[in-house]
């Protein structure tokens, strides 16, 4: 190699050189600005972080006095319900015993109103022109061991019976089990071909309900203070 070869040859290692320092260095600036970038990154995340973990306290902290709320609210509603139930026990044991108690006025009323018209009748045992031989009280039409209808007083002779349904106060309603109770009747061999009448007794009977009950036939039997009235201007045989 010729000392010019030479000397062009350590020249071009120099411009190489150059060139790489200089490229060296910005890969240095360059990096220097990534690791900034990054450490500016890292601490955003930190700050993220914190702020997260202070929210996550926060809403912890609030879930748990939430909760602690909830249970306090739970404990109040089970000790108001606890206090509901047993004010509802002693509601239901007045109930109970209101119940009792018109239930047994009721019976009683009822069984004074029948001991009333059964007194009245069993003497005379007439119902209009009819005579009757004998009264029989809480008569049950069976069938086998089945009851058909059971019934407050029946007035009967050898050809007719007479169903007397006893209330203390008598709706209109009560016209209307009559029929059923006149088909048990007939379904009894002992009644075969008898004439069959029907009718009501009460201590209190609204004036529609003996409307009614005329149209249809029926009888009606009222107490007028000790006297027994006898609704019986349209009678007639079922």
């Amino acid at each position: 190699m010729t000392d010019q070869e030479l000397k062009d040859l350590v020249a071009s290692l120099a411009v190489s050189q150059a060139k790489t320092d200089a490229q060296m260095a910005r890969t240095d600036e360059q990096m220097a600005r990534t690791e900034a970038q990054m450490a500016r990154t890292d601490a955003r995340l930190e700050k993220m972080f914190k702020e997260s973990d202070a929210r996550f306290a926060k809403t912890e902290a609030q879930m748990a006095k939430s909760f602690e709320e909830s249970d306090a609210r739970f404990a109040k509603t089970e000790a108001q319900m606890a206090k509901t139930d047993a004010q509802m026990a002693r509601t239901d044991a007045r109930l109970d015993k209101i119940a009792k108690m018109v239930g047994g006025i009721s019976n009683n009323q009822g069984d004074i109103t029948e001991e009333y018209f059964i007194n009245s009748l069993k003497d005379k045992l007439t119902l209009g022109d009819i005579k009757f031989d004998f009264l029989v009280k809480n008569f049950k039409a069976e069938k086998g061991r089945k009851i058909l209808a059971e019934y407050d007083i029946l007035l009967v002779n050898g050809k007719s019976v007479a169903i007397i349904e006893v209330k203390y106060k008598v709706h209109p309603s009560d016209l209307e089990k009559l029929p059923a109770k006149i088909d048990s009747i007939r379904n009894l061999p002992q009644y075969d071909g008898y004439e069959v009448y029907a009718g009501l007794a009460g201590f209190y009977v609204p004036d529609e309900v003996i409307k009614q009950a005329e149209k249809k036939g029926y009888f009606v039997l009222q107490r007028k203070g000790d006297v027994v009235v006898t609704h019986v201007d349209n009678l007639q045989a079922a």
